[in-house]
């Protein structure tokens, strides 16, 4: 008898020590969605450095902006990118979680955090694809002067940080402001903002005006 109770006591503490094991892991997990909270999904392409960042703006002429002539449709946009995906299906599956397209490429689930607001959606019609510089923007900063084939590249730039799958009506806040009139409510992503934001007019040689240079360099400045 004192055998098999023995036995059972060896088996108890083994039981205990498994359900504090779990209990451990448990709470390791419950701790780390704690602290990791929402994953940002949107999948920008990396802008270039904060120190990069600076040394651009500094080389980008000072100019007034200059809207005369602009229309949207000087501009084409969401062209065909590969079979039947456009450019904005294409940076939607880019930015998404899990999504699922039909056969003419439309998005028909998936998830999407907006990393403007911190919004999570999970129907494609509740998205917008941000020109991160805004075609007006462009306009006004030289690309009145561009061939439409250069401003149609602009308009579907894959390749630099100009494209952003966000919460609708915040794209149309935005609108064609600059970041002296506009910034992402997340503030922790203005950082990130305003470096895309000089890397594509850098690129693009696109002037700036002087209180977009100013607020810019404020934002990189403490980045």
């Amino acid at each position: 008898m004192s055998r098999i109770r023995n036995a059972f006591a060896r088996r108890g503490v083994y039981a205990r020590r498994r359900l504090s094991v779990l209990a451990a892991a448990t709470g390791l997990m419950a701790l780390a969605g704690l602290f990791n909270g929402p994953a940002a999904q949107a999948a920008l392409p990396t802008p270039v450095s904060a120190a990069t960042a600076r040394t651009y703006l500094a080389s980008l002429t000072v100019a007034t902006e200059d809207r005369t002539g602009y229309d949207r449709d000087l501009f084409p946009h969401w062209i065909t990118q590969s079979g039947a995906c456009n450019t904005r299906e294409v940076v939607l599956k880019r930015d998404g979680t899990n999504v699922q397209q039909d056969s003419s490429c439309a998005a028909v689930s998936g998830t999407w955090y907006s990393v403007y607001d911190g919004a999570t959606w999970t129907a494609a019609s509740d998205l917008d694809i941000d020109h991160l510089v805004p075609l007006a923007e462009a306009w006004d900063s030289g690309a009145g002067e561009w061939t439409t084939s250069r401003r149609q590249s602009f308009a579907n730039d894959l390749t630099r940080p100009q494209l952003i799958a966000v919460t609708d009506n915040v794209n149309q806040a935005k609108g064609d402001k600059d970041p002296a009139e506009w910034l992402p409510s997340i503030t922790s992503y203005r950082c990130t903002y305003a470096r895309a934001w000089v890397q594509v007019k850098y690129y693009y040689d696109l002037s700036v005006d002087s209180a977009e240079k100013s607020a810019l360099s404020s934002i990189l400045n403490g980045c």
